[in-house]
């Protein structure tokens, strides 16, 4: 059966008259407002080639893990999806076979923010007005495949199109940013810029941890097998950032573990784990001294910090082992932030020029550690609902555990996260219409003014994350 792709004007606002009026008019006053998308991962090449976009399954499904971890849950293989595997072995190449996969199970996304984040591209951006399913399948992909070869879909004219104002992809210190040197020597007024991820130096347990910091020592000129060396090799790739643009660092250890050791102490945990033959204690012992060491440097050249832990990363070693990194399989963990968090706040948190973000998988920790430490401490700052909690219903939650003790300004508005370059402008909107909605609330309680709600409004959906990541 062909069912009509409709989008509600009203859609995530309240039923209660009162309160759906208020939030129309707020959403109204920001809806138009342009993207700030301060992290994510999508691809700096599109940008700098500026090359049409290789056909749906390849923009659609291979990029983007919502998809295809749903899709692996109902024992669809990875392989039918044309995810690459390691070894090089054969995944299907048929574009259109692979989509016909998706369409036959998208219901399986019904009532996920999956399922509204692509809803709105293909109402939005493709101008569909069917639902997806088996039987519309290859009509979506004709439609999808002719509107990416006309120019008004190239990646830069969908940043245009889309409003975005700026956008952070995410390097390791490893990578030469070439693309983002392309799109500078282009002229182009777009604004991409880098964030420095240097987990791949930084975790012990990262594959060729050892092998990395050898290229780093390369990279650098430094000399990467001794602790001073180490660290002014990791001082000259965050300056290099630093002017490729970067105005963050992004960190995604397993755990919120910090800890300040002597320089004595330090040098000699770094010479066991830069061996190659430290334990897990170890290891962790060593991330943990990296984000205070992350966070010093940060008050010398003014990167704003992100912290992301709380993920068990590659929990299927299965499908690590056969398709690598990012497939789907990392899973929330529960996560300790007052005392995992307090050798770094004790040696840096009352620095107020230094800006670190905090984001959470654990829902548990936000009204009980959360938004008290970011409520006392100066360099703390509260990011928003992150990757199984960026939905209507985890924003909601984010916003009634938060405010009550970190207000909104110890938040830092949105950012989006993703690879799914054309979901951005539907995610922002997720944002805005939620927040809108829980300021409406405050409104019809009578907590707040009107006035200030559209304040607060435009706030949340722009300069929070304009100021927090000093764009």
């Amino acid at each position: 059966m062909t069912r009509p792709l409709i989008l509600h004007p009203d859609r995530l606002f309240p039923a209660d008259k009162t309160s759906r009026d208020i939030a129309r008019s707020l959403y109204q006053s920001v809806k138009d407002l342009p993207i700030i998308s301060p992290h994510g991962h999508t691809d700096p090449s599109w940008f700098a080639d500026n090359q049409p976009f290789g056909n749906p399954a390849d923009l659609l499904i291979r990029p983007d893990h919502y998809v295809f971890r749903m899709l692996y849950s109902q024992g669809i293989p990875l392989e039918s999806l044309g995810i690459r595997t390691q070894d090089g072995t054969p995944v299907e190449q048929d574009p259109r076979k692979i989509w016909q996969i998706f369409a036959e199970n998208y219901y399986l996304f019904r009532g996920t923010p999956s399922r509204t984040w692509l809803d709105t591209v293909f109402h939005d951006v493709f101008e569909l007005d069917v639902q997806l399913s088996g039987d519309t399948a290859q009509q979506y992909y004709e439609r999808i495949d002719s509107y990416l070869r006309q120019p008004e879909f190239l990646p830069r004219a969908l940043f245009e199109r889309f409003n975005i104002e700026v956008i952070a992809t995410t390097e390791s210190p490893l990578d030469d940013l070439r693309h983002h040197q392309k799109i500078l020597d282009s002229g182009w007024k777009g604004r991409v810029i880098t964030a420095f991820r240097p987990d791949p130096v930084l975790d012990p347990d990262f594959e060729g941890f050892v092998d990395n910091l050898a290229q780093l020592a390369e990279i650098t000129g430094e000399d990467t097998s001794t602790w001073s060396g180490y660290l002014a090799a990791l001082r000259n790739r965050r300056v290099f950032f630093k002017q490729m643009g970067a105005t963050s660092t992004d960190h995604g250890h397993p755990t919120a573990t910090t800890a300040n050791l002597s320089a004595s102490e330090a040098e000699a945990l770094f010479l066991k784990v830069s061996r190659g033959n430290c334990s897990a204690a170890d290891a962790e012992l060593f991330r943990g001294q990296m984000l205070t060491e992350m966070a010093r440097m940060s008050i010398e050249d003014g990167l704003v910090m992100q912290i992301h832990p709380g993920s068990f990363r590659n929990h299927n070693r299965v499908v690590f082992e056969r398709f690598g990194r990012d497939k789907g399989c990392d899973i929330p963990s529960q996560t300790d932030y007052v005392h995992a968090l307090q050798p770094l706040l004790e040696a840096v948190g009352n620095e107020p020029e230094l800006s670190i973000i905090l984001f959470t998988l654990d829902e548990t920790s936000y009204s009980r550690e959360l938004a008290p430490l970011a409520g006392h401490y100066p360099a703390l700052k509260l990011g928003p609902s992150w990757w199984f909690h960026d939905s209507p219903e985890g924003m909601r939650r984010f916003r009634e555990q938060v405010t009550e003790t970190a207000g909104f300004y110890n938040t830092v508005g949105f950012n989006d996260d993703t690879r799914a370059f054309l979901s951005i402008p539907a995610r922002h909107d997720v944002a805005r219409r939620m927040d809108c909605v829980w300021l409406a609330q405050l409104v019809s309680d009578h907590r707040l003014q009107e006035d200030e709600a559209f304040e607060l409004a435009a706030d949340l959906a722009y300069n929070l994350a304009k100021k927090a990541y000093k764009l």
